[in-house]
């Protein structure tokens, strides 16, 4: 029950006990008025009857004193008091005004009759004594008759008394009880109404009002610094103070809900800063390797108990192989067929043991009965896939779809930063590489030779170098036509591709212009390559469509540093050996001058 309905409930119960009080007191007080009303006419009517018998006596003795005397005096104040009587019903009239009863006057007029027949006999007696007969007065006055006479006029008045006592008593009792029950009834209203309001005070706004309202004051306290742990008292009474505790209850669940999508909105921020500075990292990423780095540094944080690996796709094998991993992954091996892969086959996310049944990839190991619970991104860019993002997710818990997003960006951002490294790659490849026969180019003997030339002069080794020269070569040209000279090239630049152990040692070094380095290889050891070389691009038999282009050959000029000059001339000590060679008739290798017979 709602407190403004106990508080009118109670508010019409006090006034309905104080209207009851105070009619019951009204009552007490109108028992107590009649009480003295009655006490007032007894007095009254005792004054009357009083006077009544008090008349009786009074003209008795006057006449009997008269007699007695015969003094005029007696008898002029007897004769002025019987002239001021009046009739006996106007004589108690007066009486029956004051309150006496019927049955009471009657009793009265008996007496007042009694008394008018002393006077009769009085008047008798006074007459005798006029006459000088003073014996018949005294017989008259003094004797047994009207001595029994006067008597019965006092007992007449005495009983009319009595009557009256009786009959006032009871009234003053009646009145007195009435009055003492509707006190009491009124002490009792006023105790109940009394007990009513310290009820009312305790229940309403002690046990229904202060105690919730003290508890739910110190909820609100807590939650206005935002310590929403504060749980508000049950309050399971439906009245406003229930409502302010169920408004409470909102304000408190919404600030939780609040908390909590605060909670998700700093943990989304935090994680996509990040992807976002790992983004960063990976796009200042110069090699695989440094990509790696970042991968197993920032995958951790962004997946954390989730143990992986990355995955390249190897092109050529047509295999997945594993690039890196952390967290020691066990599920998974290092390295499987792309079509072993369900991601990898759909270009979707695959995750065979979440919240929908699928079908479990082939590498990953697993029991029939119960999949292991993977997850498998593949890394794509320009709708071309390049590798695989693999986790083993915890089994204590599953992703959530923010989860699931995040992986999403993460494989996006990890195949576009390997799509970036690739492509980078494959643009260095084009700015280092001959494009005709795919030898590395001039730019890129640079670097190369100042690597070999370190190397060399930190072990003490030496370091050979061939430059080679295609014989005749604008007689290719101008005979078959350029297409016929660029198969020339193209043959030549694949034999000297594999005349190395180590690749990316042989470079165009322009126009029909070969350079071959040698590290560790002597004098001698670099003559015999030479040799076997230029006898090698001799035994071509190369043709452009159906014409025979004849033979090919080279003019090689061999130097090896320290012994033919120092490390830094060893280009232009082979281009000089090159030179003598032409001019000696082309078709051979000319070893570079030793330092000694040279300074000779």
């Amino acid at each position: 029950m709602r407190l403004a309905t106990i508080t009118n409930w109670a508010y019409g119960a006090t006034v309905v006990l104080t209207i009851v009080s105070s009619t019951t007191m009204i009552l007490a007080s109108n028992a107590q008025e009649r009480e003295r009303a009655a006490v007032e006419q007894r007095y009254a009517l005792d004054k009357a009857t009083s006077d009544l018998g008090t008349e009786i006596y009074a003209l008795s003795d006057r006449a009997r004193q008269f007699v007695n005397t015969g003094d005029p005096t007696y008898l002029a104040a007897y004769r002025s008091e019987v002239a001021a009587l009046e009739a006996v019903e106007a004589r108690i009239r007066h009486i029956g005004d004051a309150g006496a009863t019927p049955g009471e006057l009657d009793a009265l007029k008996k007496a007042v009759a009694l008394a008018d027949t002393l006077h009769d006999e009085q008047q008798s007696a006074l007459t005798a004594q006029e006459n000088g007969n003073a014996a018949l007065a005294r017989q008259i006055l003094f004797g047994a008759e009207y001595e029994r006479q006067l008597d019965r006029a006092e007992l007449e008045v005495q009983r009319f008394q009595d009557r009256l006592d009786s009959r006032i008593e009871a009234q003053v009792r009646d009145a007195t009880d009435i009055s003492q029950l509707w006190k009491r009834i009124s002490e009792v209203v006023l105790a109940l109404t009394a007990l009513l309001v310290l009820c009312v005070l305790y229940f309403v706004f002690k046990q229904r009002v202060l105690h919730p309202v003290v508890k739910l004051s110190d909820v609100v306290n807590r939650l206005a610094v935002q310590d929403f742990a504060a749980e508000p008292p049950e309050v399971s009474h439906i009245d406003e103070i229930g409502d302010m505790a169920q408004a409470i209850r909102i304000f408190r669940e919404n600030g939780l809900e609040r908390q909590r999508l605060e909670a998700e909105r700093d943990a989304d921020w935090t994680m996509r800063d990040l992807l976002s500075r790992m983004t960063q990292r990976m796009q200042g990423c110069d090699s695989l390797h440094d990509l790696k780095e970042v991968v197993q540094r920032f995958v951790p944080e962004i997946a954390p108990d989730m143990p992986g690996r990355l995955y390249l796709l190897d092109r050529q094998r047509g295999l997945v192989v594993e690039a890196c991993s952390w967290l020691g992954p066990v599920q998974s091996g290092t390295q499987f067929s792309a079509l072993s892969c369900w991601a990898l086959r759909r270009g979707l996310r695959h995750r065979p043991a979440g919240d929908n049944v699928d079908v479990p990839c082939d590498h990953v190991a697993w029991d029939g009965g119960h999949p292991v619970d993977t997850l498998c991104l593949p890394l794509t860019a320009q709708r071309e896939t390049l590798g695989l993002l693999y986790f083993e997710m915890p089994t204590d818990g599953a992703a959530s779809a923010a989860q699931l997003i995040y992986f999403d960006m993460l494989a996006e951002n990890v195949g576009l930063a390997i799509a970036n490294l690739q492509l980078r790659d494959t643009l260095r490849e084009m700015a280092m590489a001959d494009p005709l026969t795919g030898l590395a180019n001039r730019r890129q003997l640079g670097p190369a030779l100042e690597t070999q030339i370190a190397q060399a002069e930190r072990l003490g080794e030496p370091l050979g170098c061939l430059m080679i020269d295609v014989d005749h070569f604008k007689r290719f040209n101008d005979v078959h036509g350029h297409e016929a000279g660029d198969a020339v090239l193209r043959a030549v630049g694949q034999l000297l591709a594999n005349v190395t152990r180590e690749t990316g040692l042989a470079f165009r070094y322009g126009g029909e212009e070969f350079l071959v380095l040698l590290p560790t290889l002597s004098v001698v050891q670099a003559e015999e390559r030479a040799e076997d070389i230029r006898a090698r691009i001799a035994a071509l038999r190369l043709g452009h469509g159906d014409t025979d282009l004849g033979p090919v050959t080279i003019s090689v000029g061999v130097a090896v540093a320290p012994d033919h000059c120092a490390y830094d001339r060893l280009v232009r000590t082979a281009d000089a050996a090159l030179l003598r060679a032409k001019t000696l008739g082309r078709d051979r290798v000319e070893i570079a001058k030793l330092r000694n017979a040279a300074s000779a």
